[in-house]
């Protein structure tokens, strides 16, 4: 939901400022006529009342495209990948793998793929959360190669096996459930 609402407050501070754009999406925008320096400083300050930030150094763009491009292949897209993730990931941001890899780590800390597995076992604890999909839907539908790499890649990630994951959120709803009863 934060992201439809990032893109909203966007798409609303730009027709507030007169200006007019093709696409809105996470972390970019493309405006069709040229920014004035004070319609910028302006467009800035709206952002940040809004709690989000004007990236304009091409770095961080970047770095931001790459993480839009996870985000969308973890939480939105139900398609399976037909070529390895780094070949997708190039391919679609039309640089080499290798540069954005060591950009990525430079920048953030941390390792494309880590962020990349992150996101999934984020994906998964939502799933299990809802508990309408058992391990193996969600194994495949997160395209992993079996229900045994999701379950060790989720262990070494959070600590706990997915079923008890499952078992202490259902724990945590029965104790809440009992919050207000008498004992007695």
């Amino acid at each position: 939901m934060v992201c439809i609402r990032c893109k909203m407050v966007v798409k609303d501070e730009l027709s507030k400022l007169g200006l007019h754009y093709t696409v809105v999406d996470l972390g970019e925008a493309d405006i069709l006529e040229a920014i004035t320096p004070d319609q910028l400083k302006e467009f800035r300050a709206a952002l940040l009342r809004s709690g989000l930030e004007l990236m304009d150094d091409k770095k961080s763009v970047l770095i931001q495209r790459i993480k839009n491009v996870i985000i969308d292949l973890v939480h939105y897209s139900e398609e399976p990948l037909v070529v390895n993730f780094s070949v997708y990931l190039s391919q679609k941001l039309e640089y080499d793998y290798t540069y954005l890899a060591n950009l990525f780590s430079e920048v953030q800390g941390t390792t494309i793929e880590k962020y990349f597995i992150a996101h999934k076992i984020e994906k998964v604890k939502e799933l299990l959360v809802y508990n309408e999909l058992n391990l193996t839907e969600i194994a495949y539908l997160l395209h992993y190669s079996s229900v045994a790499h999701l379950s060790a890649q989720f262990k070494k990630v959070t600590g706990l096996t997915p079923s008890h994951f499952k078992f202490l959120k259902h724990k945590r709803r029965t104790m809440l459930e009992n919050v207000g009863k008498s004992a007695g």
